[in-house]
């Protein structure tokens, strides 16, 4: 066993869930030691991947030795002056499903996986040409990550996945110490509209202590869950006001549901109601109102791609998988099912391969701990002066632009910059609002996950976001 080998094993053992605080013991004088560990991870052959001037990192991080629990990265260095530009976490939701599987590969990431399941092709509206970007599985059982104790899984919601990014941070800078001064933003979309302002708010507080700090500037969300009763109003009035169900429907949900309570789902009226308007989007692709689903696949399985699970046990939003191209989740799980992927992105010798899914269903069922609203959080980072930018993608159904105004509405902030349009190459490509500590943008014709559908106007706004300049506001 190598020195620099011992030394990784030594530095991960030092934290576990129940004893994060544990981090100011750490050594950083060590950094000088581990400074290259972060190589053992670069991605060198990775198949069917196009020619780059860029370098790549994939790899696990353990976060619990005792339990034998691992988060799984992937981390791309800026297409240019990686050293000088800041680093960027991004989160995908659920909870559980795969950050390498949507943000990575079909939304923001350099490869966006070919429609054979076998290639990839090179995105040129890549965050990384912005950013350095670090792409977590989290938590454990998405993806790749996973823990060697069962028992973990029976822990999984909003503030063990927290705890774990948190930790998963610090041990990730020590393989890659030259960002743990660098400016950081955390990014994502869905459910990560919980995960990243619960994670924000975790290392804002643990900031206190110089030996916790990380240089935390801001947040940025898409289409984010909120607040539970706010983002059932707004999926129920939005599918109302987009004919998806009737007037006479949406009178008894509004009626006979209240969102707001903690046993909404007592109410049989509501009950069949809610029912009635998933089933209508049984037809159609929730994430995206005006594109087609996924009928058949080329890629690996029939199993359709659309899937809706509504439980009465919980204020969840009901779990709905889709995205245009409504296919790409099933040229996902065949490309990284692959030995050879496996083995180039050091989850496995190719032999013993781990399954890979790109959402975990059982995970949604079983998660212990989901707040009912990060709204309280928001306004804890606003005064402590965090940039804050939320984007809305308006032909998405799952948490619809109504959704989110209603939630910032009960914000009551204060507006700096009128509704007015914002301009992508000389065309409307939405409108948004400034507020006294944060920034609303829609994207005009765009679904769930809006860099799929708009990925020339998404690196826009994350380049804006970045800078904290206003939109283009003319053409």
């Amino acid at each position: 066993m190598s020195f620099v080998f011992f030394l990784t094993l030594s530095l991960v053992g030092l934290l576990s869930l129940e004893s994060t605080v544990s981090v100011r013991h750490w050594q950083w004088a060590a950094e000088s030691r581990v400074n290259t560990l972060g190589n053992e991870d670069q991605v060198t052959n990775l198949p069917g991947q196009p020619d780059i001037n860029f370098k790549h990192y994939a790899g696990y991080v353990t976060v619990n030795k005792e339990n034998g629990r691992a988060l799984f990265y992937w981390f791309y260095e800026a297409t240019t002056d990686p050293e000088q530009k800041p680093l960027v976490l991004w989160l995908n939701g659920g909870p559980g499903c795969s950050s390498v599987g949507y943000g990575a590969t079909q939304e923001i990431g350099p490869f966006i996986v070919d429609s054979d399941g076998l290639g990839l092709k090179y995105n040129p509206y890549s965050w990384n040409r912005e950013a350095n970007m670090l792409f977590l599985e989290s938590p454990v059982g998405v993806g790749f990550s996973y823990s060697n104790t069962t028992s973990d899984y029976n822990k999984l919601g909003d503030d063990f996945t927290a705890n774990d990014a948190y930790t998963f941070l610090h041990m990730w800078f020590l393989k890659f110490p030259s960002y743990k001064a660098r400016t950081f933003y955390i990014a994502g979309e869905s459910y990560a509209g919980k995960y990243v302002p619960e994670l924000a708010e975790f290392i804002y507080d643990k900031n206190k202590d110089p030996s916790f700090y990380i240089n935390l500037k801001g947040i940025l969300l898409g289409n984010p869950e909120t607040s539970d009763a706010e983002d059932w109003r707004g999926l129920v009035d939005y599918a109302w006001s987009h004919a998806i169900i009737s007037d006479e429907l949406h009178n008894i949900i509004s009626e006979s549901c209240n969102f707001e309570s903690n046993d909404t789902w007592s109410n049989d009226d509501c009950n069949q109601g809610v029912e009635e308007l998933l089933g209508q989007y049984k037809e159609i692709d929730i994430y995206s109102l005006y594109t087609s689903v996924c009928i058949g696949n080329s890629a690996t399985t029939d199993e359709k791609s659309t899937q809706i699970t509504f439980t009465y046990n919980s204020k969840m939003m009901p779990r709905i998988m889709g995205g245009y191209d409504p296919c790409l989740d099933d040229y996902a799980k065949a490309f990284y099912n692959r030995p050879d992927v496996q083995t180039a992105l050091h989850v496995s010798d190719g032999q013993q391969l781990r399954k890979w899914t790109i959402c975990n269903e059982k995970m949604y069922h079983d998660w212990v701990d989901s707040k009912s609203s990060v709204i309280p959080i928001y306004k804890k980072l606003i005064a402590a002066g965090l940039r804050i930018w939320i984007y809305s993608g308006d032909t998405d159904g799952r948490v619809p632009v109504l959704s989110t105004r209603y939630s910032l509405g009960s914000l009551g902030l204060r507006i700096t910059k009128a509704w007015r349009p914002w301009y992508h190459q000389k065309q409307v490509s939405g409108w948004f609002q400034e507020y006294e500590g944060l920034t609303f943008a829609t994207f005009r014709g765009a679904g769930h996950a809006v860099p799929i559908f708009k990925p020339s106007n998404s690196l826009t706004l994350f380049a804006s976001f970045l800078l904290g300049e206003t939109l283009p506001s003319a053409r």
